[in-house]
């Protein structure tokens, strides 16, 4: 009889004061995950974490035909009981606010009754909610901690018998960064770190004083703006007087009072005001991402060293959303301690509900991850008729790939949507823009035209798994898009679009035939055209929305961006 789980990062509603973002769902299937997907994709507002995950529940149980009653456990990747531990902070943290007396008072006694509520009710509260959404009696309902969770999702479905798993994030109940031992028993928590000393909390101050939102999720953008800068002792010297480094590492003296006392001690710090808007970075702006892009690359690094040391193997598993920090990822992925590393591609919260799913069973019994194409897929009949009844012309070329390819060649730019959504934050060929990777002019016209974002950020290439030792220094493969290589000084002349411009370094997805076989076909076709076996690929996504979902969403973006193409399964759109 197969077996189903269902595991949900289920967001912030009532007794999940703490979560907030990236809210997902996932199904798997007798130790197989077969369905997974955002929130976000069908709410369209990005980095959904409002209410219960309902649009994606549903689609997990559209996909497999079953309803709420077939679960064997629905699994949720938080423990509510656990944020006992940050009401001390919580409080501390509203009373560090520059704000009126009554409001701060208010903001305290809701805090202190949605810990108080969560420690008693949390699991009634939820089935209670499903209850009202679905039909059927509800299965068994497991809360499982979030970096276990995480923990889980990088190290179960690996083929390692052993490894060290470290997983970093802003927080989950009460931790920051926690050290793992994962072996065929599963999971032995070595060492946490508790808010509020959080590397991800500390990167967030930074990239909002340097003039991003708080909750815009923009530290990606400071990791692409490092490079750009240098080694600057004034900088240092000042960090070092309040940050602590390396296994012990300590940033309390930042991260203590929340976001906003945090950014106050920057200022104070450098004698400087926060950046009021992201653009037009100075040398010193710069030099500071470059201090704190460091920063984190060393003390994560030597975690990882000091840890495989003690525990004496040489495999490392890494999630959270630390780990969506692809230089980090070289450096550890180049340590002489190291010999093979796996990240979760879903690093993020979302893909806590993977790990809160594989917790149903031991690691030998859950399937190495080998795709992420896990979401909804739309048939070209359907999309005829969507068309259709939007009278869009179309055709259906007898040779897609290869009159895709030769597209790409003459300088256009293209929207490529085919088979099942990704699920997580990178796009691997099925919902992507793709675009010639050879000159710079082509980089900064999907900047500006279609992504309509900073000019000095890079784009990541799309590359023949077969071609990667032709332009990656130390090339292994990189299936989803996690991990920076160095790159053959002889081939630069062929990526200009896809390299950084600052250090030469790029962001590969190595792509396998049995992966995507229709993509692989692409990029194989673009390669006889040009002799380059690569592709700049990106998110097909406006600034500031999720990945495009359904094939109507990729003709509103169509329409709205600098695209010249637009490719929908087998039907192609032109402007």
């Amino acid at each position: 009889m197969t077996e189903y789980v269902l595991a949900t990062n289920p967001g912030r509603w009532g007794l999940y004061p703490h979560g907030g973002h990236n809210a997902s769902a996932v199904l798997v299937e007798d130790g197989v995950v077969v369905y997974g997907v955002e929130e976000e994709r069908f709410t369209r507002e990005k980095h959904d974490g409002q209410g219960l995950a309902q649009n994606s529940i549903e689609a997990c149980l559209e996909h497999a035909d079953i309803g709420i009653s077939d679960l064997e456990a629905v699994v949720t990747a938080w423990r509510p009981g656990l944020t006992r531990n940050r009401l001390l902070p919580d409080l501390k943290e509203i009373a560090a606010e520059e704000a009126p007396l009554f409001g701060k008072l208010a903001s305290l006694e809701r805090t202190i009754e949605k810990h108080a509520v969560s420690q008693l009710y949390s699991t009634r509260s939820l089935r209670n909610r499903i209850e009202s959404r679905f039909d059927g009696p509800v299965p068994r309902i497991e809360h499982r901690s979030h970096h276990r969770c995480h923990a889980a999702s990088a190290f179960y479905p690996t083929p390692y018998d052993e490894s060290l798993v470290v997983t970093a994030d802003g927080v989950g109940e009460y931790d920051t960064t926690v050290v793992w031992y994962g072996d065929e028993s599963g999971l032995t928590r070595l060492e946490t770190y508790q808010y509020p000393n959080s590397l991800g909390h500390f990167y967030r101050i930074v990239t909002a004083f340097l003039g991003y939102g708080l909750y815009t999720r923009s530290e990606g953008k400071i990791m692409g703006l490092a490079p750009y800068g240098e080694r600057n002792e004034e900088i240092e010297r000042r960090l070092a007087s309040l940050v602590e480094t390396g296994v012990d590492f300590d940033v309390t003296e930042i991260t203590s009072g929340g976001y906003q006392a945090g950014i106050r001690t920057l200022e104070e710090l450098f004698g400087r005001d926060r950046k009021e808007w992201a653009t037009d970075f100075s040398q010193w702006e710069k030099d500071l991402a470059y201090t704190t892009q460091r920063l984190l690359e060393e003390t994560v690094v030597d975690i990882v060293e000091h840890y495989l040391s003690e525990i004496g193997t040489a495999n490392v598993c890494l999630a959270g959303g630390v780990a969506l920090n692809c230089k980090m990822n070289k450096r550890i992925r180049e340590s002489v301690s190291v010999e093979s590393v796996f990240i979760q591609p879903v690093a993020h919260d979302a893909g806590t509900a993977l790990g809160g799913a594989m917790l149903e069973y031991s690691p030998a019994e859950v399937s190495p991850m080998e795709t992420v194409y896990l979401g909804p897929e739309y048939s070209t009949e359907y999309i005829r008729r969507k068309l259709e009844q939007a009278k869009i012309e179309y055709t259906q070329p007898d040779d897609l790939t290869r009159f895709v390819a030769d597209r790409l060649a003459k300088g256009n730019l293209v929207g490529w949507f085919q088979g099942r959504t990704e699920f997580g934050p990178r796009a691997l060929g099925n919902r992507s823009i793709l675009a010639d990777p050879r000159t710079a002019a082509s980089r900064d016209r999907v900047n500006e035209f279609v992504k309509h974002r900073e000019y000095w950020r890079p784009f990541a290439p799309s590359l023949l798994d077969r071609a990667k030792s032709k332009f990656l220094t130390d090339a292994v493969p990189s299936p989803f898009m996690i991990m920076t290589f160095d790159t053959e000084a002889a081939r630069r002349d062929e990526l200009q679009a896809v390299l950084h411009p600052a250090d030469d370094t790029l962001r590969a997805q190595t792509v396998r035939e049995e992966d995507n076989p229709r993509y692989y076909r692409l990029i194989e076709a673009f390669e006889e055209e040009t002799g380059v076996p690569v592709l700049l690929n990106t998110s097909f996504n406006d600034s500031g929305e999720p990945i495009v979902n359904e094939p109507m969403e990729a003709v509103r973006d169509f329409y709205s961006m600098g695209l010249d193409y637009l490719v929908l399964e087998d039907i192609v759109v032109e402007k």
